[in-house]
């Protein structure tokens, strides 16, 4: 599985680029599945986020990129749906585009779905996330940004990635997601991590990581 994970979606050329460059064809000859379900479990979660999401209609650049095609995999669904079926939905996908909202949430449909299982075994597939849907690949997402709380408790994400990611860095729209708060996040996160603004994204490929970016970021 080859990654972008980005802090807004693909909000400029050099990230355009990069997806570009790991989908292998241009984004008019892919086919894309979108996943909507992060954007439900945010505790100020409203019905219109997923719909903007999936429409192409957010102001994060996902699912309004020219794909051939765009497909939604609701993953609140999937246990009710026979598995070798929606197993070959996302086998087909030359992309995953994982919407924002709660990561904790999307890390526990992704387990109870059988996705999170399956992706490390796909590695042809391109994963878009924007912010929770970047964050859920990490081991943990900090207690800054706990919303909706599992039943274990915790901030233990996918761990796919072995580091953790503070979106929205001096975004006007997050006050509390300053450069101070993230110095004091990282410093309890256990581990490498990254604090990117919406013209930041991370690239992942056999391990490799690349920060690809018009904007600001810092590594710790």
């Amino acid at each position: 599985m080859k990654l972008l994970l980005t802090d807004s979606g693909v909000t400029n050329d050099s990230i355009r680029d990069a997806l570009v460059g790991l989908l292998g064809k241009p984004i008019a000859e892919a086919d894309a599945l979108c996943i909507p379900t992060a954007g439900y479990g945010a505790p100020d979660a409203d019905p219109g986020g997923p719909w903007r999401f999936v429409s192409g209609q957010s102001h994060c650049p996902m699912t309004g990129l020219g794909w051939k095609s765009v497909g939604v995999l609701e993953l609140t669904a999937l246990p009710s749906i026979e598995r070798e079926h929606w197993v070959s939905w996302v086998r087909r996908a030359d992309v995953l585009l994982v919407n924002g909202g709660d990561a904790l949430y999307l890390s526990h449909w992704m387990r109870e779905s059988g996705l999170a299982e399956l992706l490390p075994s796909l590695p042809d597939l391109v994963y878009v996330g924007f912010s929770a849907g970047s964050m859920v690949l990490t081991p943990r997402i900090g207690d800054h940004f706990v919303g909706w709380k599992p039943s274990t408790g915790g901030d233990s994400a996918l761990g796919l990635v072995d580091f953790s990611v503070f979106p929205h860095l001096d975004h006007p729209a997050c006050p509390d997601n300053t450069t101070a708060e993230a110095e004091r996040w990282a410093a309890g996160i256990g581990g490498p991590a990254y604090a990117i603004d919406d013209q930041t994204a991370i690239k992942v490929v056999d391990g490799v990581v690349e920060v690809v970016s018009e904007g600001r970021w810092k590594s710790y």
